[in-house]
């Protein structure tokens, strides 16, 4: 969460400002490209309801959601503009169609992390080391700053959005991959669906060692990181 993450920073305003400049920007694109892609999917199988409204568009201003970024900013979890899909219009049907569009957004934040870790892997940009004399960074070492969060959150953003609860994406591509008879004792769990996340997401708020998703966060995100950058 950026504000609790912010609080040793603030005898360092340089260093402060630098954090939460990079911290929002990896965010706002992160969840940005998410929903873009997710309309981006559903209008390439036949629903155009999300490019109807707007939503066919990389400009944050059409995906981020002004209390769901408030509440990442100083809760930890948040929300971008939920992206409209009609799933009956799907060339594919309803729950395959609807299961490519919602794998769509959680690719999309892999491959953006991928894309923002190529040129530090590659060395065309410095990794950074510390914020701690930022102040004195040139504009290559500030970039990788930005890049680093890019990769970091974006990954966090992917993992997070695959787990197989609603109304998280990963419970549409689950309700998508399993046979119609799973997928039907599935989707009794979806009007439960928040209250479950906000306990597991309570859990690792209060104890995260006893927290499955704090677990998936820290040992699959780690690798994953490892792995991109």
């Amino acid at each position: 969460m950026l504000f609790f993450g912010a609080r040793d920073l603030f005898d360092n305003p340089p260093a402060l400002f630098a954090y939460l400049a990079a911290v929002v920007v990896a965010w706002v694109t992160g969840i940005a490209f998410h929903e873009f892609c997710h309309a981006w999917a559903a209008n390439e199988l036949g629903d155009n309801t999300a490019a109807r409204q707007g939503r066919l568009t990389l400009n944050p201003a059409a995906h981020i959601d002004p209390l769901g970024f408030l509440l990442l900013v100083f809760v930890g979890f948040g929300w971008g503009r939920p992206t409209p899909v009609n799933p009956m219009r799907l060339r594919n049907g309803p729950k395959r169609g609807n299961m490519l569009v919602a794998v769509a957004g959680p690719a999309s934040n892999f491959v953006f992390a991928v894309l923002a870790a190529l040129p530090l892997r590659l060395g065309l940009v410095p990794q950074p080391r510390s914020l701690d004399g930022i102040a004195d960074a040139s504009g290559g070492e500030i970039l990788g700053l930005f890049l680093f969060f890019i990769v970091f959150y974006n990954i966090i953003l992917g993992i997070f959005n695959l787990i197989p609860i609603p109304p998280l994406d990963g419970f549409k591509v689950a309700v998508g991959i399993l046979p119609d008879d799973l997928s039907n004792q599935l989707q009794r769990i979806e009007p439960y669906g928040m209250g479950i996340l906000m306990a597991f997401l309570m859990i690792g708020f209060i104890a995260p060692q006893y927290s499955p998703i704090s677990w998936l966060l820290n040992t699959v995100g780690d690798e994953i990181f490892r792995v991109v950058l």
